[in-house]
């Protein structure tokens, strides 16, 4: 980190317009009402939303609200990937306000109407920001971590908006609290359920022999899916099985250098099929994405990171369905606790 720090920016409130392209729904209206009414009483606000909800179009109008009257926004979140897929949309949708991404190797400029950047570069703000929304709070690397959890803190002069499908306890508990709110959805905006995964027991090589069985299933249904593997060898050993058999895929993970451009050529259709590890975890979406959790019964994976996974699967209101399939050895607690919860939150619609 070097130590460039941020110099107070202007904002213009005449400035400000909301081109969002398409009505909320209901439910996300009653929300983004919430969320505004909050920040004007200077409440502090979580939302805690299924994947796939729409969590980002629930803080638009307060983001606006905050730019009307001239104060500083904020959008963090912890992964750059995440950073840069949000600076393309949010400036879309405020297309006349200055929107800058801040993320390592990448800080340039500092100042603008809405920064959006990673937890970490939030060091370079104190009691700067009358806005602070903060999406992913139970993701790597904010997580957990006291450091990131106070720079965060004292980034902030006015109030904030958190927002996790899978709020940890501590989050909930300091929510709880007088004068602040917890905002609940439980319903994607399509009003499709949350696809309920399915169990797979193989052992050995059995494994790999039905998983390629069932990916060519996939292709023939002209469906694309994503591999999650729990470690980057894990990673890099199912691809290279898979390759033996299937040549339209690749893999990516936190080393490669090149997964930015993997993962845009995934986009335009130039691989079927992408393994990779808990970077795209969150933060993507994708047509007819089926997804398959390889060793979901491994230690890494929790409840929470097993919910989280599953939500890549319906996004699209043109594609609400799919397949999340978890291959395992065995069933563990925390598999059991995922359908569980997803199950749960199904019985909402």
């Amino acid at each position: 980190m070097n130590g460039k720090q941020a110099e107070k920016h202007h904002i213009d409130p005449g400035a400000v317009v909301l081109k969002l392209g398409y009505p909320l729904s209901e439910d996300q209206k009653r929300i983004s009402d919430a969320v505004v009414d909050n920040w004007k009483h200077k409440k502090d606000t979580l939302i805690n939303a299924v994947c796939g909800a729409g969590k980002t179009e629930l803080v638009y109008h307060v983001i606006a609200t905050c730019l009307s009257q001239g104060k500083n926004v904020a959008f963090a979140v912890p992964r750059r990937d995440v950073v840069i897929e949000l600076y393309h949309r949010i400036k879309e949708v405020f297309p006349t306000n200055t929107v800058i991404s801040l993320y390592g190797g990448h800080t340039d400029k500092l100042e603008a109407d809405i920064v959006v950047l990673t937890t970490h570069q939030l060091y370079r703000y104190e009691n700067y920001f009358d806005l602070i929304v903060l999406d992913e709070i139970d993701a790597f690397p904010f997580k957990g971590d006291p450091l990131l959890s106070k720079m965060f803190f004292r980034a902030v002069r006015g109030n904030i908006v958190m927002m996790s499908a899978t709020p940890p306890k501590d989050a909930l508990d300091y929510f709880s609290r007088e004068n602040m709110a917890i905002l609940e959805l439980n319903t994607r905006f399509h009003r499709h359920p949350l696809p309920v995964p399915t169990v797979v027991k193989r052992y050995g090589f059995l494994k790999f022999y039905w998983l390629i069985k069932k990916l060519e299933e996939f292709f023939f249904q002209n469906k694309v899916v994503f591999i999650f593997a729990p470690t980057i060898d894990r990673c890099e050993f199912v691809y290279k099985i898979l390759s033996l058999k299937l040549k339209n895929g690749t893999f990516v993970h936190s080393k490669c250098k090149d997964r930015s451009k993997k993962i845009q050529d995934f986009k335009e259709g130039k691989y079927k099929f992408l393994v990779t590890t808990a970077v795209l975890e969150r933060g993507v979406t994708f047509k007819d994405l089926q997804v398959v959790i390889f060793d979901a019964d491994n230690k890494l994976y929790d409840s929470q990171a097993l919910i989280q996974i599953s939500g890549r699967v319906g996004r699209k209101i043109d594609a609400p369905e799919g397949e999340v399939i978890f291959l395992v050895n065995n069933e563990t607690d925390e598999i059991k606790k995922a359908i569980g919860t997803i199950k749960s939150k199904n019985t909402n619609l």
